[in-house]
């Protein structure tokens, strides 16, 4: 498949609208203007489309490009293609689309009429603000002892995070007193939310030895120690 394939069923589908089209303007793939409207009348401007084959930077520049031309800017891709290997991935790139203000526009050139589907339209992007998440953030960010992550080189798992810090204050702790008392533990070392963390064992590290005394398990001894 080409991607001047993907020109005349688009093509089809834009004149049935009452557009002019034509390919190949200047830069642009295909432009396209409204045969009942002047080009700098209020809410029409022409139709910029920039065909691929598959959705990758190039088209993305080549379209935030286009926008200094027309606000209505579409990346026309062929049906064939999959636009993310899951769900998740896909809607990361229609976010992306319409953050920019870009629209996307699937075709299919095997079929004889063509089909021409429009999944986003271009416009101006708000983005809703999450309080709770940037809350999250913060949070972590202020309990979090120190800056022991080098960015951009960690996994999720092989983060250091505040509730780890936290557990490992106490998993420290229990290995150098031995059992003790998850009360005394957070007098110790004055932390507040000892007695959830050594409950809930999060890491394994901690094994509940009579009531309200907690002692470090093997597998604890073994992790710290790959976290000191």
């Amino acid at each position: 498949m080409k991607e001047s394939d993907l020109y005349h069923p688009l093509k089809k589908f834009l004149e049935a609208q009452g557009y002019e089209v034509k390919g190949e303007v200047k830069d642009c793939d295909v432009m396209a203007v409204h045969k009942n409207h002047g080009d700098e009348e209020p809410g029409n401007e022409p139709i910029i489309v920039e065909f691929k084959l598959s959705i990758n930077l190039s088209v993305i520049l080549q379209a935030v490009d286009r926008l200094s031309l027309s606000s209505r800017v579409y990346i026309g891709l062929p049906k064939q293609y999959k636009l993310a290997s899951n769900r998740k991935r896909k809607r990361k790139i229609i976010k992306l689309l319409k953050m920019l203000g870009l629209g996307l526009i699937i075709i299919d050139p095997t079929i004889k009429t063509g089909s021409v589907d429009v999944l986003v339209e271009p416009k101006a992007y708000k983005p809703r603000k999450s309080k709770a998440k940037l809350q999250g953030h913060l949070g972590e960010f202020h309990k979090r002892v120190g800056d022991p992550n080098l960015g951009g080189s960690s996994t999720m798992k092989g983060r250091v995070t505040a509730y780890r810090q936290r557990s490992l204050a106490i998993a420290h702790y229990l290995k150098k007193n031995g059992a003790t008392k998850a009360s005394i533990v957070a007098e110790q070392i004055q932390e507040p939310k000892a007695r959830d963390i050594l409950y809930k064992n999060y890491y394994g590290w901690f094994v509940n030895e009579s009531r309200g005394v907690y002692k470090i398990t093997p597998a604890g001894i073994k992790d710290i120690a790959e976290w000191q």
